[in-house]
């Protein structure tokens, strides 16, 4: 956090870039006195530093689904811990910014013991919510032609994907979230992680998943986890899950 930021001040102020390249921003290299455990690859980009992507929409743009005051403090707060947390192990780790997110994700047994589990929490919020941001915010859309079939062909249609769906969220214990991924030949699949865990950790690819730690949804339905799953499926943006599901049958969907 910032309290704990004294040597890492240019971090904090480095001009984010897009979220489109993988939420890493390039900011030039790193102090070469900084602890290097996590040995940089050959050809790595230099050093960077994580960056909040924007919200793509208004905070109460989702209202009356989720509330303004919940998405303030769920993207600026939440969501910028482990921005600040991330920045924060990388002074002392530089390497955890020489690979992609989805690729530290995916091998995080390979990561000192050290900065393991941070990066497992931090980096797996981040690359969560990142996604989460995306595919919400257009109230209204549907399924394409091809999403619709899809989904009827692997659960039978609409509304048993958002039944089966809201039972596995649902049945989550304390926090995490809720998946569907695409596989290679373009199969859909529910499934539920705990905590900020994500299916990137076994090289998988998200299609759209909801957050169902309490922060997400308290201020607005307090203990009533089923009624907010209801009502998140109104806000879902069907136009970016189809874009989502191109990119991830192309191989190009990142986060």
């Amino acid at each position: 956090m910032a309290s704990h930021m004294t040597r890492r001040t240019a971090l904090g102020s480095a001009v984010a870039l897009g979220f489109a390249a993988s939420s890493l921003g390039l900011t030039g290299k790193a102090d070469a006195q900084a602890k290097t455990d996590m040995p940089a690859k050959a050809n790595a980009q230099p050093p960077t530093v994580f960056t909040l992507p924007p919200l793509p929409y208004a905070f109460d743009a989702l209202q009356p689904h989720i509330d303004a005051k919940t998405m303030e403090l769920h993207h600026g707060k939440h969501h910028q811990a482990f921005i600040n947390n991330l920045n924060t192990a990388a002074a002392e780790y530089p390497g955890l910014l020489n690979k992609p997110i989805q690729d530290i994700l995916k091998d995080l047994a390979s990561l000192p013991e050290a900065v393991r589990m941070l990066a497992r929490n931090n980096l797996g919020g981040h690359a969560n919510h990142s996604m989460y941001w995306q595919i919400m915010g257009k109230p209204g859309t549907k399924p394409d032609s091809e999403i619709s079939a899809i989904i009827e062909r692997d659960f039978g249609g609409l509304e048993k994907l958002q039944t089966a769906f809201n039972t596995a969220a649902a049945k989550v214990f304390g926090s995490g979230w809720a998946f569907v991924t695409v596989s290679s030949d373009g199969k859909l699949a529910i499934e539920a992680r705990p905590n900020q865990d994500s299916p990137l950790m076994d090289g998988k690819r998200v299609l759209f998943g909801n957050d169902v730690w309490e922060h997400a949804y308290y201020l607005n339905y307090q203990n009533r986890r089923p009624d907010y799953l209801k009502s998140w499926w109104n806000v879902l943006n069907w136009d970016k899950v189809s874009e989502r599901y191109k990119q991830a049958k192309a191989g190009t969907l990142v986060i």
